[in-house]
């Protein structure tokens, strides 16, 4: 066929689709270049997300990690890259691709500015989001080229300064997010022309205290409005009741006053209203029963009173929380009818009379909070009625009568506190050995019966108290399988019998008391191997025997009375090793010579009431005798040592031939560097005068070799073979022996032989953090704030390490002060990884082998408490606590802070009470927590302030707003000359 008998229309078009292909290839070919330029030029990939990105036939970039691509059109409209962990400034490079129309960079490590200039080249973008980054400085001013934008999502960043006016350009903006930044200025008015808005968060900011401006009733379409924290005052305006589509209604932790306005009873669309820590007043609306789609109602923490509305009761919610009021009445029959209701606090109040007798019969009920109130009678029988009850709380009222039977099935319990009631009775047997049961608590009632021996399958119970009770009966050795246990609270019963010899093998007990019981016979000799005890009160009972001098190697034991036993013999001089804030063995049978190190006026009501105790000079006791009546008792000693000595002489020649036919093997070493000696050479020195430290995985020895080099070694405890030295020693060798890092300590070499394990660390000269912060070591080379600000900083560094550049990632699961230790230099080591766990498959957690909890006391994260799993979140918490104690100088759970408070409480509490200025510093507020002894100059206050801020973010509650610790590596970066670009 001819050319010249094709139509001419047939030919246009294969022309024009040739034309088109083309133009597309090539407009790939331009974006394609464009993305490897932004990678090359703009950001940094450090976990490798997008090295796909790369020029290949057959592989454009439709199928490049994080592109999308319009399928019909071939172009490339939308980049996502959320938490692929890049970092660098903001990559308007993108922007150069003009089909782009959706870029997410969220939660990634982006730092510095966005200025106008920076923004200008996105014009066409309909969705920007760059949260949970590290931007920093002054919102842009968008240009009015902005017009399809539909979502602007900047939150979780350190933006400060005020909203631009600009931002009431965006005509077309759906989603509006500046949540959690550090905005001020007044709120903005101009949010009204946003009229298309479904969603605005901007919460969480500390914007001048004002009302919330009637312009926001311009905003019809709105469906999630969330302002909580945003200093607004006065009264909640009727016209919220024009927000028909609204489902979340969040006015949460602001200063709103007044009644509840009725007009909220036109929400006929809402699901959530939040209006807790408040200071609202007057009386729920009866008009509340019209919102048939509430789920769930928060207007705990504020002033409101009268009686719960029997109708509005009656709704079905998922959540009711009303704690933390002035309500009063009975509780309404109709709560217990509502199918839906999973979490209900009323703790804080002045309800009275009893509960409904129904409640939680038709409902999958989760949380029950009622403590501190009035009510009284029987605990209603269905509570866990669905088996899916997790918390019960009812302390401080007057509730009376048994246990309900029903309870013992409630296996999914995890947190129970019924002190300070009336109740009385037995508990029932099941009630006992709850398998998920955390905390049990039953202090203050008329309880009787003894402690069942079921306890023994309650194997996630960390803390029992039953004090002030009428239990009766010996403690059932059972009791000893709770490897997980912390806190025994068993005083003021009347208990009996010996304690159990098993407990000195649980290894994770802090606190122990057993005051005010009928207990007797021997104390065990072994209560040293408590590695974990700082507790311990064993006043007013009938123990006999000499006080176990092993007592005294106890090492972390604070809190000692033995006081109004009947216990004999001398005072352990190995007693006066102990660091005791409270010790008191007073009103026993002991004699002898008080030990020179309690010979002080300070200990003199801690001795009393032993007539035979004496001193040289401590009165009102009676002076020592001389040496001469104790010639008799050196004789007889002498003597007894000689038939020892006779029978262990006839013995070892008798079985001599043993001793010499089987022979030790050797030590099988494994060195990590290169070293100038051997086994034989650290052995030798183990011995108690080199001893520096011990711990619960072992004792630490400092050994000076004769080639001048001093070495650290650790010699583990249990025997060879032992499921906890084994544990502790392969994760030991197995992290370290792997790692590099100037901020993670050496292991040098390690040895494994018949008489046990040791590990050979470079040695760290000036100790450890908490010895150098809390202990004697603390001296002038730390007062000042430069070198914490250093230790933080490396510190910090070592453990990024861990988590961001070792492969599988590592979590270190017990980071504390006594575990970072310090060179000549007070350069920051990491150190102890016998705990450490890579995050391969699960995250590691209670499956690991190991009876020791992850973590050590005042370090642990909350959430630890309810999964029992370990993540680097868990680490990134413990090392805000690290930076709490590098601030204030007191230790977690200093007694200062006062009763059920640590100190990520009491800072927290005080930095809640700094009154921000207009500038946005706490510089005049934070002499209230810093360390008196660093006595820090004005510029060391500034820096103070934004480590304190970073501390904060690494003990938030959740998890998933903790920074990771390479981006906490990033805010520690800052020094005097970048304090004016960075604010928290």
């Amino acid at each position: 066929m001819r050319l010249s008998s094709i139509p001419l229309q047939s030919v246009l078009f294969v022309s024009f689709l040739f034309l088109f292909c083309f133009s597309v290839v090539l407009s790939l070919n331009g974006d394609s270049e464009i993305l490897i330029r932004v990678k090359k030029d703009q950001i940094v990939d450090p976990d490798r997300k997008i090295n796909n990105w790369v020029l290949k036939a057959n592989h454009g970039p439709c199928n490049w990690s994080g592109i999308t691509c319009d399928a019909q059109k071939q172009s490339i409209v939308g980049i996502n890259l959320n938490g692929f962990g890049i970092s660098g400034g903001f990559p308007n490079g993108f922007c150069g691709i003009r089909t782009l129309r959706n870029l997410s960079l969220s939660d990634n490590s982006l730092n510095g500015t966005l200025s106008d200039r920076t923004v200008s080249p996105c014009s066409q973008l309909q969705v920007l989001e760059l949260a949970d980054n590290y931007f920093t400085g002054k919102l842009p001013h968008f240009s009015p080229g902005f017009d399809n934008l539909l979502v602007l999502d900047l939150s979780n960043n350190i933006f400060t300064g005020e909203i631009p006016d600009s931002f009431g350009q965006f005509r077309a903006l759906k989603a509006l997010r500046l949540t959690q930044n550090s905005l001020s200025g007044s709120f903005p008015s101009f949010i009204g022309n946003l009229i298309e808005l479904t969603h605005l968060e901007i919460g969480y900011n500390s914007y001048k205290p004002g009302p919330l401006p009637s312009s926001i009733g311009n905003l019809l379409k709105l469906e999630f409005l969330w302002l909580t924290q945003s200093n607004l005052t006065g009264e909640i305006p009727e016209i919220v009741g024009k927000f028909v589509h609204l489902k979340n209604f969040d006015l949460a932790v602001n200063f709103l006053s007044g009644k509840i306005p009725d007009s909220i009873s036109l929400l006929t669309s809402i699901e959530q209203i939040e209006l807790y820590r408040n200071q609202l007043s007057g009386e729920l609306p009866p008009s509340l029963a019209s919102l048939t789609t509430l789920r769930r109602f928060d207007v705990s923490q504020n002033n409101l009173t009268g009686n719960i509305p029997v109708n509005v009761a009656a709704l079905r919610l998922e959540s009711f929380h009303l704690n933390d009021n002035f309500f009063t009445g009975e509780i309404p029959e109709t709560l217990s009818s509502n199918p839906n209701l999973r979490s209900l606090k009323l703790y804080n109040n002045s309800f009275t009379g009893k509960l409904p007798e129904n409640l939680g019969r038709n409902s999958d009920l989760e949380n029950f909070d009622v403590s501190t109130n009035d009510f009284t009678g029987d605990l209603p029988r269905y509570l866990c009625f669905r088996n899916k009850l997790q918390s019960m709380v009812i302390f401080n009222n007057r509730f009376s009568g048994k246990i309900p039977e029903s309870y013992g099935d409630c296996k999914t319990l995890t947190y129970l506190r019924f002190s300070n009631n009336q109740l009385s009775g037995k508990i029932p047997t099941k009630f006992w050995g709850l398998p998920e049961m955390i905390r049990f608590e039953m202090f203050n009632n008329s309880f009787e019966g003894s402690i069942s021996p079921s306890i023994s399958a309650a194997r996630k119970l960390r803390s029992i108290s039953i004090k002030a009770n009428n239990f009766s009966g010996e403690i059932p050795s059972e009791i000893c399988s709770l490897h997980q246990l912390q806190v025994m609270e068993f005083n003021q019963n009347h208990l009996f019998g010996p304690l159990p010899s098993c407990t000195t093998q649980m290894n994770n007990l802090q606190n122990l008391n057993l005051q005010d019981n009928k207990f007797s016979g021997k104390l065990p000799r072994k209560l040293n191997l408590l590695t974990a005890l700082t507790e311990l009160n064993l006043a007013i009972n009938q123990f006999t025997g000499n006080i176990p001098p092993e007592l005294g190697n106890s090492p972390v034991l604070t809190y000692l009375d033995l006081s109004n036993n009947l216990l004999t013999g001398k005072i352990p001089v190995e007693l006066t090793k102990l660091q005791l804030d409270q010790f008191n063995i007073s009103n026993n049978r002991l004699s002898g010579e008080v030990p020179s190190g309690f010979d002080r006026q300070l200990y003199i009501s801690s001795l009393l009431g032993n007539p035979n105790l004496c001193s040289p000079g401590l009165k009102p006791l009676h002076p020592c005798p001389g040496t001469e009546r104790e010639i008799p008792y050196l004789v007889a000693i002498v003597a007894i040592c000689a038939i020892l000595l006779l029978g262990f002489l006839f013995w070892f020649f008798k079985n001599k031939s043993k001793f010499i036919s089987k022979p030790k093997r050797p030590w099988k070493v494994t060195t990590y560097q290169r070293v100038g000696f051997s086994e034989e050479d650290i052995c030798s020195y183990l011995k108690e005068e080199n001893l520096i430290g011990e711990g619960i995985s072992g004792r630490v020895y400092r050994v000076k070799l004769e080639m001048g080099q001093t070495v650290a070694v650790k010699k583990l405890c249990g025997g060879f073979g032992k499921p906890e030295t084994e544990s502790f020693f392969s994760s030991e060798i197995e992290t370290l022996g792997r790692i590099r890092h100037s901020n993670i300590i050496k292991l040098l070499m390690c040895c494994s032989g018949e008489e046990g394990r040791i590990l050979v660390y470079e040695d760290m000269q000036n100790g450890s953090l908490g010895d150098v912060l809390h202990g004697e070591k603390g001296g002038a080379s730390l007062l000042d704030w430069p070198v914490r600000f250093t230790i933080a900083q490396g510190a910090a560094a070592g453990l990024a390490y861990l988590h961001h550049d070792c492969v599988p990632a590592i979590v270190h699961r017990d980071v504390k002060s006594k575990n970072i230790l310090l060179d000549t230099d007070m350069v920051p080591r990491v150190a102890d990884f016998g705990l450490a766990k890579t995050l391969q498959g699960d995250v590691a957690g209670g499956a690991d082998g190991t009876s020791r909890i992850a973590g050590s006391y005042g370090y642990i994260a909350p959430e630890y408490a309810y999964t029992s799993k370990v993540t680097e979140k868990s680490d990134v918490y413990s090392f805000g606590v690290v930076l709490m104690e590098i601030i204030t100088g007191k230790r977690p759970n200093d007694p200062f802070f006062g009763e059920n408070k640590d100190i990520v409480t009491w800072v927290t509490e005080a930095a809640l009470s700094f009154p921000e200025s207009e500038s946005g510093n706490w510089l005049g507020d934070l002499r209230q927590i810093v360390d008196p002894k660093m006595n820090p100059s004005s510029s060391d206050y500034e820096e103070i302030e934004k480590v304190l801020r970073v501390a904060l973010l690494c003990t938030s509650t959740f998890p998933n707003k903790r920074p990771s610790m390479r981006k906490v590596v990033e805010l520690l970066k800052f020094n005097r000359k970048r304090l004016q670009q960075f604010e928290v």
